[in-house]
C-alpha cells in the first residue's frame, strides 16, 4: 500500500490475495479487456479499488454461469455509459431461487436412520453426485444440506414402500433429463414470444433490462403450474388404465395408433435434441425405431431365403 497516495494501491499479489483470484488470472484478465492496465510506477504495476471491484465482478458474473465473452460485453458497455445496473438487476432475478422450499440441513445418522437404518456408501455417493445432498466440510460429525427436502422425502417415502434405492437414483435421473427438456421448452417458448424484445440489444438498456426482470418474476411460477396440471391430469389418465390391465383380465389392449409413453435414458434424448432440436426429438425416435424395425424384417426374410426356409 502506498502511504503517499489517498486511494489503496495494491502489488499484483495483494490485489490477488484481496480478490481470491490468482496473479495469472488478473494477468490474463487484462490481456483478454476484461481488466483496465494497472497504472505504471517506476518498475512496479499498481492497481487500485477500481481493479479490486472488476474482479469481483467478473468472479460474481461467473459463478451465475457466463461466459468470459459475455461478461466481456457487459463490461464494455459498462464502461461506455450504457449501465449495467439493470442487466445485473435481471441477472440476480434469473439466478435467485425458482422456488419457495428452504434448503436444510442432516446428519448422517439421521439420514441413515429415515433410509432404513443400514448405512449405503454407494447412495450417498450417487445423491452428492446428482445435487440431492450436499457435504458440509469441517464438521466433526458427518454433516449434509439438503436443498431440496421435498426431493429427500421423497426418495425415502419411496423406499419405505419397498423401491430399492438404485432404482429410486435411476428414476430420478431419467426424471431429471425429461424435466431438463421441459424447461428448455418452456425458456425458448417464452423467448421467442416474450423476452426477445427484452433483450436484442447486447446487452439491453437499463430501462429493457428492468422490464424483463418483472417479466420473470410474472412468469417465474406458470411452468411449474402447467406442469402440475399436466401431470395430474396425465396421472390420472394413466393410472385408471394401469389399474383396468391389472384388475381385469378382459380389459380391451391400447389401440395400436395410440400414443404410449417408453422411458428412454436422459443421455439418448439430449443426444438426439443436439442433433435436431428439442420439437424434432419425437419424430426422430419415431422414425429411427421404424428403420430399425424394418430393417430386421428384411434381415428375417433375408435369412430364411438363405437358408431355403
Amino acid at each position: 500500500m502506498s502511504e503517499q497516495s489517498a486511494q489503496p494501491e495494491y502489488r499484483i499479489e495483494d490485489l490477488a490475495h484481496l480478490s481470491g483470484a490468482t496473479v495469472r488470472t488478473i494477468r490474463a484478465y487484462q490481456d483478454r479487456g476484461l481488466l483496465p492496465r494497472p497504472e505504471r510506477r517506476g518498475r512496479s504495476n499498481v492497481y487500485g479499488d477500481a481493479h479490486l471491484a472488476r474482479l469481483r465482478q467478473i468472479a460474481d458474473l461467473l459463478d451465475r454461469g457466463y461466459t468470459l465473452a459475455s461478461i466481456k460485453e457487459l463490461l464494455e458497455a459498462w464502461d461506455t455509459g450504457r449501465g449495467l445496473g439493470g442487466v445485473l438487476g435481471l441477472v440476480a432475478e434469473v439466478h435467485g431461487p425458482w422456488t419457495d422450499e428452504e434448503a436444510t440441513r442432516i446428519s448422517r445418522a439421521e439420514l441413515d436412520a429415515r433410509f432404513g437404518g443400514t448405512p449405503d456408501e454407494e447412495a450417498i455417493r450417487e445423491a452428492v453426485e446428482l445435487g440431492v445432498l450436499e457435504r458440509i466440510p469441517g464438521r466433526e460429525t458427518e454433516e449434509y444440506l439438503v436443498p431440496s427436502p421435498q426431493e429427500l422425502a421423497v426418495a425415502a417415502e419411496l423406499h419405505a414402500a419397498g423401491v430399492p434405492l438404485p432404482a429410486i437414483t435411476g428414476h430420478l435421473k431419467e426424471l431429471r433429463g425429461q424435466v431438463e427438456h421441459i424447461a428448455a421448452r418452456f425458456l425458448e417458448f417464452t423467448t421467442e414470444y416474450v423476452f426477445a424484445r427484452y433483450l436484442e440489444h447486447r446487452p439491453p438498456s437499463d430501462a429493457d433490462a428492468d422490464e424483463a426482470a418483472t417479466m420473470v418474476r410474472r412468469l417465474r411460477p406458470l411452468a411449474q403450474q402447467t406442469v402440475d396440471a399436466e401431470l395430474a391430469r396425465a396421472m390420472r389418465l394413466f393410472a385408471t388404465r394401469h389399474l383396468q390391465i391389472h384388475l381385469s383380465q378382459d380389459a380391451p389392449p391400447p389401440k395400436d395408433d395410440e400414443p404410449r409413453p417408453v422411458a428412454l435414458p436422459a443421455g439418448t434424448i439430449r443426444a438426439v435434441q443436439s442433433l435436431v432440436g428439442a420439437e424434432g426429438v419425437a419424430a426422430f425416435v419415431t422414425a429411427a425405431t421404424e428403420r430399425e424395425v424394418h430393417k430386421r424384417a428384411l434381415d428375417a426374410l433375408a435369412s430364411k431365403q438363405s437358408t431355403g426356409a
